[in-house]
């Protein structure tokens, strides 16, 4: 498929780990795969909406609905096993952690069943072939008639895809490069940066229908069906949903529904590029912003309360506590915060049931915490020992002490580390993105795959971004000055 696997690597890892705990589900050969199913009455799919006519978002009804091949796909196959569907958006990356965990049931993402994929999880039969293609800029067609006049070149495809793969294979003498998202890759061909994007026929026919600056040639891979053929991934050993999924795959044959479903996947894409003002968005940004907020404000809420409490844990004089909130701080600031977001997710989701959202606070809060300690412990190593002693030779305990002289004085001296916390906070929780939370930068992505605009959905946010935090500052430092007057 033409979509990153970045997160594929941290994703194996993440398996890895939760296998090492028991903490995924047997592949053996008591298979209840389909059973399960059937009793809970839902079938749970992980896909990634950013990836039309596969599956992208449009807005039907005011409300936002995931549409596309991909989406009626599953559709059918939930109505033949007599369930209702779930469809659960998360980043491409997570997709296959999202069945090898437990999260879902299916992952339907316009995957490429490769062999590298089939040793950690199981796949349907094919149910949709395509083909590979390059873009080009439109001007360039005389230039590049065919693909054997791109050799050396500067061709760009998506991380880790399969087109990756390919153009390495058969172009090792061009200049390669990969960048994570499709609308990045239009947008560097648009400007010249380079002279072709490898790309899958039914998204690169998306583009040239709705950009008039573009034009597509066919790749000329050998065995090119065999290898861009789409399938559905499920957990290792779960045979019985694999027979329910390939027979429903042999309806939607018989009754030639994938072009029907292609056909109206292509009606969505025609609406949403028939306007693709961000006013017509508002209220993906805004749904965004709300996320963002949320997120930020209670994990720095909760992130100070942790903090506290762990740098009362590393101060003290018992090893015991001492000991496992050093090992605690310093863990989570040697790992990068992807890491532990999946690993909330996918690894303490595997134990209890919480939504993306949830797990996106409780990532970023523990985050913080860590942070937000080394901050506290700054400012109470800061603090003059003559107030202690003078507070001890006033009759009080180690605890006042600590809570009446000591925390007050430390917390007004570094209010402004604080400060820059609660705004690193905004920015950095973008990451929960990759689990499917509806920050601003998931939704900046839906916006760009749907409008195939390339600058100005990230113009939005950027400025969204710019007053959250301007306007925040601007309430610390009035905060600020008010203690600095007391």
């Amino acid at each position: 498929m033409g979509k990153n696997k970045m997160g594929s690597l941290l994703a194996t890892l993440l398996v890895f780990f939760t296998m090492a705990f028991g903490m995924t589900g047997k592949a053996s050969a008591d298979d209840n795969s389909l059973q399960k199913i059937k009793e809970a009455g839902v079938l749970k799919v992980a896909t990634s909406p950013d990836y039309p006519p596969f599956e992208s978002q449009t807005t039907i009804n005011g409300q936002s609905q995931d549409v596309g091949l991909d989406i009626e796909v599953a559709k059918q196959i939930a109505k033949d096993l007599g369930v209702k569907l779930k469809i659960m958006n998360m980043d491409f990356g997570s997709v296959l952690v999202a069945i090898q965990t437990g999260k879902a049931d299916m992952a339907i993402a316009g995957l490429t069943p490769t062999d590298e994929r089939r040793q950690s999880v199981d796949f349907s039969k094919v149910y949709y072939t395509g083909g590979q293609t390059f873009l080009i800029n439109k001007k360039d067609v005389k230039k590049f008639k065919t693909a054997k006049n791109l050799h050396g070149q500067k061709i760009a495809t998506q991380t880790g895809s399969l087109q990756n793969s390919l153009a390495k294979k058969y172009f090792d003498d061009s200049t390669l490069s990969s960048m994570d998202k499709t609308p990045d890759l239009i947008f560097s061909l648009e400007n010249q940066k380079v002279d072709a994007v490898g790309i899958e026929k039914p998204v690169a026919q998306a583009y040239v229908a709705h950009n008039k600056n573009l034009a597509m040639i066919d790749a000329g891979y050998p065995n090119d069906a065999a290898e861009s053929g789409k399938a559905i991934a499920v957990s290792k050993g779960s045979t019985a949903l694999v027979n329910a999924m390939n027979q429903s795959i042999d309806k939607i044959e018989q009754h030639h529904w994938t072009n029907k479903y292609l056909k109206e996947a292509g009606k969505y894409v025609d609406d949403n590029a028939a306007d693709t003002s961000m006013m017509r968005y508002w209220h993906y940004f805004y749904n965004g912003f709300l996320n963002t907020t949320l997120i930020a404000v209670i994990a720095v809420v909760f992130g100070i309360l942790l903090g506290v409490l762990l740098v009362l844990m590393k101060l003290s004089a018992w090893k015991l506590l001492a000991w496992p909130a050093t090992a605690y701080i310093e863990i989570v600031r040697g790992t990068p915060m992807m890491v532990q977001v999946l690993l909330v997710y996918f690894g303490l989701g595997a134990l209890i049931n919480m939504p993306a959202l949830v797990a996106g606070i409780i990532a970023v809060a523990l985050n913080s915490g860590a942070y937000v300690a080394e901050i506290i412990r700054g400012g109470i190593n800061s603090l003059d020992k003559g107030q202690k002693e003078a507070a001890q030779s006033l009759g009080f305990s180690k605890v006042d002490t600590m809570r009446f002289v000591i925390l007050p004085q430390a917390f007004k001296n570094i209010w402004p580390s604080l400060g820059n916390e609660f705004v690193s906070v905004i920015k950095e929780s973008s990451i929960v993105s990759i689990i499917g939370v509806t920050d601003l930068i998931y939704q900046l992505n839906v916006v760009r795959a749907d409008t195939y605009r390339g600058v100005a959905p990230i113009v939005v946010v950027m400025v969204i971004y710019f007053l959250m935090t301007f306007s925040l500052t601007r309430l610390l430092n009035h905060f600020e000055r008010k203690m600095n007057h007391e």
